[in-house]
């Protein structure tokens, strides 16, 4: 080696890195409000309720993501989430009550239980912690329990600048 020569010792090393926006699933996520379908925006009243679930054009969200929520302080039944899921399958690619926090966290789960990670197996891994894409905390937390049994170590940030979460002893 060359006095003075720059040596990249990250791309050198067995370090595996996962960014989880690398997983993020593209569609759009919509937050469907059923408030307004609720007398006064308060009460559901079974009839009506399924008479606006026949008449809406469900056809409008193919292929999105779709996280049903009341915004005002109604209680809503289990059944009305399930009549509006029942309309949506087949064209929504998924549907869950909740914000799209709660949304983004199960598209995560389910990512993540699916990830082959045996490349990962007794090597230092980085779990990469910036991104541009709307990533939940829990996505971390689903990865770091696939991660536990195999890496060798565990750090969270950017290789220059990481923070240590674990190691095999």
């Amino acid at each position: 080696m060359k006095t003075g020569e720059i040596v990249n010792r990250v791309a050198n090393s067995v370090l595996v890195t996962i960014d989880l926006e690398e997983y993020y699933p593209s569609g759009e996520r919509i937050l469907f409000d059923i408030k307004d379908w609720l007398h006064e925006g308060l009460v559901l009243r079974e009839k009506e309720f399924r008479t606006l679930i026949d008449a809406h054009d469900w056809s409008i969200y193919k292929n999105q993501y779709i996280a049903l929520h009341c915004t005002s302080d109604a209680i809503i039944p289990g059944w009305a989430y399930m009549l509006i899921r029942l309309q949506l399958s087949g064209i929504a690619k998924q549907v869950v009550v909740g914000n799209l926090e709660t949304l983004e966290t199960t598209l995560y789960q389910k990512i993540i239980a699916n990830l082959e990670l045996d490349y990962c197996a007794n090597k230092p891994v980085i779990i990469k912690g910036c991104s541009n894409k709307p990533v939940p905390q829990n996505a971390y937390l689903f990865l770091i329990d696939k991660l536990y049994p195999i890496a060798k170590s565990i750090l969270y940030g950017e290789a220059c600048s990481s923070v240590p979460l674990y190691k095999k002893k």
